[in-house]
């Protein structure tokens, strides 16, 4: 109980009030810890939240820029039906090596490409342990359009392509499953009917979720040059495609992306009278789409989570307005023995805060916690950042303050003959 608090330092009645305030909650355990557990849930949702959007949009954005962000990607867009592709093939060659050559001819911003072609193979020696990997025909410069890293060997040549040789190089999922984790370099893959030696092995890639319309795990793939396919594969579902499953092109340093795909489009438009059988692909434009979009997903997620932390704060001004008065008569004396009104407002703020600042520190903890489990359970990438975890405290701590300023008031408020009579 304060008796003369207007002889003391502002710091130590500070001080006072706030043991005298822990002294309180501590008196109501059971009432002030479910108090707190509206901002304990609250912060927890949030940083758990922010920590599943920072997760998701790193997988997303590191994906997108291993596609490459001076990459501009064409598809052709397999026929369904042999009916559909003879109507394309009354005013559409489809994607072949004259568009290749059509665009290294007319895209001045170009630096490199290299048409594609795919196949998914019917055996495979030796026997891979787990999934088929599929095979892509492509040239030398593939290397550099996907920013490819091999731990053994190397990657394809130009010369290999010139000669059409019976080389290829192996995703590195491709080699465990065929090798083990031993050195595959020097020895045979059997695809079909055609023995290929293995020149290389590449580094760990970020899994593609879509390649030419195909679901493919870009770490088991059998890569050959792309004359080496053409002249000794032969894909029996071939008849409903076209001559290229895609081209990937590589733009100049500082080039305008977007305006490159334009120029492609109506390139390819143009020799396929808008047939209408291919896609451009513009990674850079899908970096920008990402970030706008995983921006909006984390406000709104964010926005959910704080609704806990309103009801929380609802439920520290409703524990703060009942404890005024069930102390009414305490502050009745302390206002008889000289405490001024903004001593009484400043001890119940601080309980409000006490509260509010154990909750979010608790709450911290949980959130942490959270995006463990969700990241374990789930096997969903979780990210907790430092900002989200600030953050989520400092609104809290400012909850407290907000909603325990009408209690307190309330308190001060109070007229202290009147506090003397409360039974």
């Amino acid at each position: 109980m304060t008796d003369n608090p207007n002889k003391r330092h502002p710091l130590l009645s500070f001080v006072t009030d706030l043991v005298e305030a822990i002294s309180n909650l501590r008196a109501q355990k059971v009432r002030t810890l479910l108090t707190a557990l509206g901002i304990v849930f609250g912060v927890g949702s949030v940083i758990g939240m922010l920590s599943i959007g920072a997760g998701a949009r790193e997988q997303s954005l590191r994906f997108i820029e291993r596609l490459g962000v001076r990459n501009v990607l064409v598809d052709s867009r397999p026929a369904a039906t042999r009916e559909e592709l003879q109507q394309r093939r009354r005013v559409s060659p489809g994607l072949s090596e004259r568009d290749v050559r059509v665009l290294e001819a007319n895209i001045d911003a170009l630096e490199t490409l290299s048409p594609r072609r795919f196949l998914h193979p019917a055996r495979v020696l030796p026997k891979p342990t787990g999934a088929m990997p599929e095979m892509f025909g492509v040239r030398a410069s593939y290397e550099l359009i996907h920013d490819l890293h091999p731990i053994e060997g190397r990657f394809l040549t130009l010369e290999d392509d010139n000669t059409s040789a019976s080389v290829c190089v192996l995703g590195l999922n491709a080699k465990i499953g065929m090798f083990g984790y031993g050195n595959a370099t020097g020895k045979y893959v059997k695809v079909n009917d055609t023995w290929l030696r293995v020149i290389g092995v590449l580094a760990e890639l970020v899994s593609n979720p879509n390649a030419g319309g195909r679901s493919i795990d870009r770490n088991n793939v059998i890569y050959v040059p792309i004359n080496t396919f053409r002249y000794r594969f032969w894909d029996t579902s071939s008849f409903l495609k076209d001559e290229l499953d895609g081209v990937d092109l590589r733009l100049k340093a500082g080039a305008d992306s977007v305006a490159a795909a334009k120029i492609v489009t109506a390139i390819l438009a143009s020799s396929h009278r808008d047939a209408e059988d291919f896609t451009v692909t513009i990674p850079a434009a899908l970096l920008a789409q990402q970030k706008r979009t995983q921006t909006i997903f984390t406000y709104v997620m964010v926005a959910i989570a704080a609704i806990s932390l309103l009801v929380g704060g609802i439920g520290i001004m409703n524990i703060v307005l009942a404890t005024v008065m069930e102390r009414t008569r305490e502050i009745g004396v302390r206002r008889a023995l000289g405490a001024r009104r903004r001593d009484i407002l400043r001890q119940f703020l601080i309980e409000s805060i006490v509260i509010s600042v154990s909750g979010g520190l608790l709450g911290v903890g949980f959130g942490i916690f959270l995006s463990w489990v969700i990241a374990e359970a789930a096997e969903w990438s979780t990210i907790v950042t430092t900002p989200s975890v600030v953050v989520a405290f400092c609104v809290s701590v400012l909850v407290g303050v907000v909603f325990g300023i009408y209690p307190a008031s309330r308190a001060a408020s109070i007229d202290p003959i009147e506090a003397l009579r409360y039974e």
